[in-house]
């Protein structure tokens, strides 16, 4: 994934109306958590007895300790999961999200140097109609999402060229099926029709290296149908199901890293092997009485780590 630059980006519009504080959303923790503290308790102490000594004086600057320089990373990478902590948590008044603004070292799953991310820009979550939760908390045990659903699409990172057919807004039925081969389109209207579908927002880009990224969100009248729709009709979660457009064969994607979850969602991921002249990966997301479809497509091989990327930061806006 492309690198996240720390200079925050344009946020979503601020929220109108009551707000719900913002539910507990997973951290993505490894044992790299737990040596991030250990490395904020060992910061160094003034060197001498005359620096502690100024420091008492008043009026007399003083020299701020000095942090090793190889646990700087460490020390910064604290400070992050501890804001986005509070974030998460309801405990401040944001609602920022705030993986994206993490260093490349600080996802776990994705955490090479130069890994390829993707620099999006700083997320948070929409506003709500007065006095209606968010999903996923008390008082909505129907999960269903109040927000605008167009609202809750990922917005597409730097550097990207939107796709002006998929700009965000409203897309009909035959679009969404057009994602797919058309053999498989007719056996899948009729589920749709059943489903009491009732809205489809999409937003799509290219970036530079032409990779294309394509996101569906779908939502139904209540869960069971969004149930129904992933389990019989799209089969999400198996290597059997409808086909996308172009694709002849299929694998559940075994090496998405299993630590990018969030709580009360699903989630499957597929890659597209034998590899054609291009690729595609793509993956569902359940959440509630939504499903999202995120695909990303280009010449030769597909990378894993953008997709990853996007496809857990949508998931986290969902959830």
């Amino acid at each position: 994934m492309t690198e996240q630059t720390t200079e925050k980006a344009t946020t979503l519009p601020e929220p109108v109306g009551a707000v719900e504080p913002v539910q507990p959303v997973a951290q993505l923790e490894t044992a790299e958590t737990a040596e991030t503290v250990e490395a904020v308790e060992a910061v160094e102490q003034p060197e001498s007895a005359e620096q502690a000594a100024q420091a008492e004086e008043p009026g007399q600057a003083v020299e701020a300790p000095k942090v090793k320089a190889s646990r700087k990373p460490l020390l910064w990478a604290v400070a992050r999961w501890t804001a986005a902590a509070l974030v998460f948590g309801g405990i401040g008044t944001g609602t920022a999200l705030g993986i994206t603004s993490m260093e490349r070292t600080d996802v776990p799953g994705l955490a090479t140097e130069s890994d390829g991310r993707w620099a999006y820009p700083e997320l948070s979550l929409p506003a709500l109609p007065a006095d209606a939760p968010r999903p996923f908390t008390e008082g909505n045990d129907g999960e269903i999402h109040h927000a605008d659903l167009r609202k809750l699409l990922l917005p597409a990172p730097a550097g990207a060229t939107p796709d002006p057919k998929l700009n965000g807004g409203w897309v009909g039925v035959d679009q969404f099926l057009s994602q797919y081969r058309k053999d498989d389109r007719t056996e899948l209207s009729e589920p749709l029709k059943e489903s009491a579908l009732r809205h489809i927002a999409a937003r799509g880009w290219t970036m530079p290296d032409g990779t294309t990224t394509r996101i569906h969100l779908l939502r139904f009248n209540s869960v069971a149908f969004a149930e129904s729709f992933k389990d019989d009709a799209v089969q999400a979660g198996s290597a059997t199901g409808p086909f996308l457009d172009g694709v002849e064969g299929v694998q559940i994607d075994s090496e998405f890293p299993s630590d990018i979850s969030v709580p009360f969602t699903v989630l499957y991921a597929h890659i597209e092997l034998p590899q054609n002249a291009d690729q595609t990966r793509w993956a569902y997301i359940q959440a509630g009485d939504t499903l999202a479809l995120v695909t990303q497509t280009r010449k030769g091989e597909a990378p894993a780590v953008p997709f990853q990327q996007t496809v857990a930061l949508q998931n986290q806006l969902l959830g």
